[in-house]
C-alpha cells in the first residue's frame, strides 16, 4: 500500500525580511538524539490592522501603519526621502546618511547576487516589479521560477517608511511601560533572498540583511535616533556534504572575524536556536549566522559588517551549486528534498516572525509567501532508514554541530 502524500504550491515577489526586527528573537535550545519522526517584513495596508500578543495578561491591539504601494514602471535612484539621503543618523559618521548607505548596498547586493544567479542557471530569467509609497520608499522585486538550476529564487529589497504604537515601540527596544503615548516613526530597509535549487544535493540558501531607525516617543525634534540591525545567512541541504557545510561556515567565520572574534560563535549558536521547527525538535537546517537587534556597537563598524556578510553570498554558496547542481539523482532522493522543504514551511509559516507579522496584519500575499519553494511533501509517519544519508541529516538538524 503507498504511503499518503501530500503537495503544495507557492509563488510570491517580495518581501523586505524574513525576520521582523519589532520583535526580538527568542532562545530555543534540544538536545534530543535522532529518532523516527512521527508526524519582511512591514507589507502594505491599506488601513492600520491589528496584531496580538499571545501573553493573556498584556494583550492589547497594535497596529502599524504603512501606505498603499503602487507599482513602477522604472527604477527610481533611490527610495529614500529627499531630506534622508544626506542627513548622518550619527554624529560621527560621513556626510551620507547610514539609511543613504545602506539602500546603496543592497540594491547593489541584490545586482550581483541576481546576475550570478542567472548566470549560473543558464535558463532562468528574474521577473522584476518595482512598487513605491507616495509618502516615501518603495522596493525592487526579483523572482526566478523554473529555471535550470533553481526551481524558485527571490531576491528582493525594500525602503519602508511607517508609524507604530508606542506598545510595538517598547516591544521592539525593551523600553519601559510608562513611555509617553504617542505614535513613534520608523525606517526599515533591507534585503531578503531564498534560493531553492531542483537538485536534491544541492542546497537551499536564505540570506537576509537590515537595517532598523524609529523616533521615540519622548524624543524632541532633532534628537538621535534609536537604530539597529539584523540579518544573517543560513544554509539547508537536503543530504550533508561535509566539505559544503565546512566551506560555507568557514566564509561566514571569515566574515565575522574581521570585525570580531566572538561574532561568529556567538552569531551560529544564535542562527541555531532561531531556525528552530519546536513542535518538530529540530532545525531547519544546518544554520550559518544570525543576529538581530545589534546596536551595542559603533554604527559604522555594524553597518561595515552588515556589507561584508551580505557581499560574502557569493562566495559561499555558488562554488556549492556549481559542484552539485549536475550530481545524479533517484526519485527516493527528490522525495526526501520535498520532505525537508516541507519543514522549511512549517517553520516559516508557524515561526517565522517576518511571515506571521505580515499573515495578521493583512499585508500583500505574494509578498508574504515568497519564502517558499515551489513545492514540497508532507507523508504520513515518515521514517529514515537509521544509519541512512537522510538520517544523518536529520540528525544534524536535531544536534547542531561544530562545522569548523
Amino acid at each position: 500500500m503507498q504511503t499518503p502524500t501530500a503537495t503544495m504550491t507557492a509563488s510570491g515577489t517580495s518581501i523586505l525580511s524574513t525576520t521582523s526586527p519589532l520583535f526580538p528573537p527568542h532562545s530555543f535550545s534540544c538536545s534530543l538524539s535522532p529518532k523516527p519522526i512521527t508526524s519582511s517584513f512591514f507589507p502594505k495596508t491599506l488601513k492600520p490592522q491589528t496584531l496580538f500578543f499571545k501573553n493573556p495578561t498584556t494583550i492589547r491591539s497594535m497596529a502599524v501603519a504603512i501606505e498603499k504601494e503602487k507599482p513602477e514602471s522604472e527604477r527610481p535612484d533611490t527610495f529614500l526621502r529627499e531630506t534622508d539621503s544626506s542627513l548622518s543618523s550619527s554624529s560621527s559618521s560621513p556626510t551620507t546618511s547610514v539609511r543613504a548607505r545602506f539602500e546603496k548596498m543592497i540594491r547593489e547586493v541584490q545586482d550581483s547576487v541576481c546576475e550570478t544567479i542567472e548566470k549560473t542557471d543558464g535558463v532562468g530569467k528574474f521577473k522584476e516589479d518595482v512598487w513605491s509609497r507616495p509618502g516615501g520608499g518603495g522596493g525592487i522585486s526579483r523572482v526566478l521560477q523554473d529555471g535550470g538550476v533553481w526551481e524558485k529564487a527571490g531576491v528582493n529589497v525594500s525602503v519602508v517608511y511607517g508609524v507604530m504604537p508606542p506598545e510595538a515601540y517598547r516591544a521592539a527596544t525593551a523600553s519601559a511601560a510608562d513611555v509617553k503615548p504617542g505614535p513613534v516613526p520608523f525606517f526599515a530597509a533591507g534585503i531578503s533572498s531564498v534560493l531553492h535549487p531542483k537538485n536534491p544535493f544541492a542546497p537551499t540558501l536564505h540570506f537576509n540583511y537590515r537595517y532598523f531607525e524609529t523616533d521615540a516617543p519622548k524624543d524632541a525634534p532633532g534628537a538621535p535616533r534609536s537604530w539597529w540591525f539584523g540579518g544573517g545567512t543560513d544554509f539547508t541541504p537536503a543530504y550533508i556534504f561535509e566539505e559544503d557545510v565546512k566551506h560555507f561556515h568557514s566564509v561566514q567565520k571569515n566574515a565575522c572575524d574581521k570585525f570580531d572574534p566572538s561574532f561568529y560563535p556567538r552569531f551560529k549558536k544564535w542562527c541555531d536556536d532561531y531556525f528552530f521547527i519546536k513542535h518538530r525538535g529540530e532545525r531547519r537546517g544546518l544554520g550559518g549566522i544570525f543576529f538581530d537587534d545589534l546596536n551595542n556597537y559603533d554604527q559604522e563598524m555594524l553597518l561595515s559588517f552588515a556589507t561584508e556578510c551580505a557581499n560574502s553570498v557569493i562566495s559561499a554558496y555558488i562554488p556549492v551549486i556549481e559542484k552539485r547542481k549536475d550530481t545524479p539523482f533517484t526519485d527516493h532522493n527528490k522525495a526526501w528534498q520535498q520532505l525537508r522543504r516541507g519543514r522549511y514551511v512549517e517553520f516559516n509559516l508557524v515561526y517565522d516572525r517576518g511571515t506571521t507579522f505580515g499573515l495578521k496584519t493583512g499585508g500583500r500575499i505574494e509578498s508574504i509567501l515568497v519564502s517558499l519553494p515551489l513545492t514540497a511533501r508532507w507523508e504520513y509517519d515518515h521514517q529514515p532508514e537509521v544509519g541512512s544519508e537522510e538520517w544523518k541529516l536529520l540528525d544534524a538538524c536535531i544536534n547542531p554541530k561544530e562545522w569548523i
